[in-house]
């Protein structure tokens, strides 16, 4: 990028830079998801599915000296790979709280009022279908997001898309998140063994004077949050708060500022224009000059941006693997017809953009907050809608509020069909919007 190009960015192309990097990113991404999610459902209705069951349920042990754990492939997925998705989840909270869309009460309003409304409406609707049901502990599975499709659904979509309407998708699907840990945290958790609860949070308090005192490896944050992992995953509360609560600990400020390090580089700049070319003094300056690179960047946006390909390729696709296979061939489709299944499919398809929608227009109209400049309504309309595709978030809270297998499967076939449908309707809202309409 040539000087020109850095002095001539506008506040808003630096604040979109990394969400149109992040969609870029989801959309070779989503696809992905999904082929391993069409993967996950042939294979489970094949007649091999037996076969692909009992490999996820197959039981792997791994040891650390005296010390083992021993988990279900699946087991291992959920508890472990989905750590590290929560803990991404958490420096992309503590990134946006801290100097993003989230970073003051005015701009945070609009985006989480609606995600409070898109949470609230979906489990009003599954418990008023299920009160006093089997399936009724599900009512947390309507109300999540899933921050990797809505996005890839927008970049798809391309340049008819305002940038202010991607910002807001994005933060609200922060915001979403928010409320979708609190709700794992607080209602999803099994009985607790204070003794390792302790030594959990022992492990952040080290984590977070750790930060304080100004250490910025990341192996040291790495092996206190595999620490924090185990202790979290035997005290009863599930091992994903883990990642969250330590990606609060990690360093958000660089360990130097911008004019020490312009000073420098200016100076290792000015020693490379001496040096001869192929020089022992040229490689020498030009490691120098990539210690300082490292010293600029916050281990919290270092982290992030090494950890996104990572989760994005590898842990979601193998997330959707584990989960999404459901079997719909063997017997017939009238099993899946149950409250559950209404109660996610309604939550997510009629739930979510009603309560993101309603939330959004009372929140300007009482003065609360302000919508995104250049956005129309049928555009945040639009939006909404696709904020109804819960997949990944969905799936993973089905597996901790429901005990049946019977009923799993009907989660995750309404999970599938209601993602779709939310997918579908939302694009083809926007689609026919214009951003002059409002």
């Amino acid at each position: 990028m040539t000087n020109q190009d850095a002095g001539s960015r506008t506040p808003l192309d630096t604040l979109l830079m990394p969400i149109v990097r992040l969609a870029r990113q989801e959309i070779a991404g989503a696809m992905l998801l999904l082929l391993c999610t069409a993967a996950a459902l042939v294979i489970a209705n094949s007649p091999t599915g037996h076969i692909y069951e009992a490999r996820w349920d197959t039981v792997v042990t791994i040891s650390f000296g005296q010390m083992s754990l021993s988990e279900s492939r699946h087991q291992w997925v959920n508890d472990g790979l989905m750590a590290i998705f929560f803990f991404l989840v958490g420096l992309e909270i503590k990134r946006e709280i801290l100097m993003g869309e989230l970073s003051s009460l005015r701009q945070a309003a609009f985006p989480f009022v609606a995600a409070l409304g898109g949470s609230v409406v979906p489990a009003l609707i599954y418990i008023g279908l299920n009160h006093g049901k089997e399936g009724a502990s599900g009512w947390g599975i309507p109300m999540a997001t899933d921050i990797a499709f809505a996005l890839g659904a927008l970049a798809l979509l391309g340049s008819r898309i305002p940038a202010p309407l991607k910002i807001f998708v994005a933060a609200l699907a922060i915001a979403d998140d928010i409320v979708a840990v609190g709700v794992i945290a607080f209602f999803y958790t099994a009985e607790i063994s204070f003794v390792h609860l302790g030594l959990g949070l022992a492990g952040i308090a080290v984590s977070a004077v750790a930060n304080w005192a100004g250490v910025r490896k990341p192996i040291i944050y790495a092996f206190l949050f595999a620490f924090v992992w185990v202790a979290m995953l035997k005290s009863g509360v599930h091992a994903t708060i883990a990642g969250v609560l330590m990606a609060f600990t990690i360093p958000a400020k660089t360990y130097i500022d911008r004019p020490r390090f312009l000073q420098r580089c200016g100076a290792l700049l000015r020693r490379l224009e001496q040096a001869a070319a192929g020089s022992g003094e040229e490689h020498e300056v030009v490691h120098s000059l990539e210690a300082q690179c490292e010293l600029m960047q916050s281990p919290l946006h270092r982290i992030e941006h090494k950890l996104q390909p990572w989760v994005t390729f590898m842990v979601m696709p193998l997330f959707a693997l584990a989960n999404a296979g459901v079997n719909v061939v063997g017997g017939s489709l009238s099993r899946f017809w149950n409250t559950c299944t209404l109660g996610i499919f309604l939550g997510l398809v009629l739930g979510k953009p009603v309560g993101i929608f309603l939330l959004s227009w009372v929140s300007t109209k009482w003065g609360m907050a302000s919508s995104p400049a250049g956005v129309s309504w049928r555009q945040i309309f639009g939006a909404s809608w696709l904020c109804g595709i819960g997949f990944t978030m969905s799936l993973f809270i089905a597996t901790l509020g429901l005990a049946e297998e019977s009923l799993q499967d009907s989660a995750r076939f309404a999970i599938l069909a209601a993602s779709l449908a939310s997918g579908v309707a939302g694009s083809l809202v926007l689609l026919k919007a214009k951003p002059q309409e409002g």
